[in-house]
């Protein structure tokens, strides 16, 4: 699936990985690389040593950008994964619908 078919604000479902099956939405999208981030997956965690801004240090968790293929769009029906597929509507605006129950993603 391409960048272009997931965008920010999109509800996903990790479909490979050690966060398979987990939902979340998509925090940043970036379609020159092929990657999106989700909110609550692949969570990252880096040793902080103690600063002046951080006195405490630590671990920082934060979610790192996971590959596009690695996540399908949930179907607004029934919260499954689905592909997507894009069609025109009356007004010959662009829209993209859901491949599993055709009900559409947006507009």
């Amino acid at each position: 699936m391409s960048a272009a078919k997931i965008r920010k604000g999109d509800k996903v479902v990790v479909l490979s990985g050690r966060d398979k099956g987990k939902t979340g939405d998509v925090l940043m999208s970036m379609p020159k690389d092929g990657k999106v981030v989700v909110s609550g997956v692949n969570i990252a965690t880096r040793h902080r040593k103690p600063t002046q801004l951080n006195p405490q240090g630590g671990l920082e968790r934060k979610e790192a950008p996971m590959h596009v293929s690695k996540v399908a769009i949930v179907d607004p029906k029934d919260g499954k994964a689905t592909r997507v597929r894009f069609e025109t509507s009356e007004d010959g605006k662009k829209v993209r619908v859901a491949s599993r129950s055709g009900e559409k993603i947006d507009g």
